[in-house]
């Protein structure tokens, strides 16, 4: 996984980085799940920092649950 130190990602970006489908991505933001920003256009802009941060999260989980 790249770092990325500033920027914002696409709702497919996001899904392709947490291994879900870009429908789960709009339901995590929707429901208050993932931070996000809205485009002018209304497009949902995900924070880089946040998204590879809750990945890194994810990871570490799994990793636990498999001991």
């Amino acid at each position: 996984m790249a770092e990325r130190t500033i920027g914002y990602l696409k709702t497919a970006e996001v899904a392709e980085i947490l291994h879900v489908s870009p429908k789960t991505v709009t339901r995590w933001a929707k429901d208050g799940k993932l931070p996000h920003s809205r485009t002018l256009g209304g497009h949902r802009r995900f924070p880089a920092e946040a998204i590879d941060q809750l990945a890194k999260e994810l990871v570490q989980v799994d990793q636990i649950e498999e001991i």
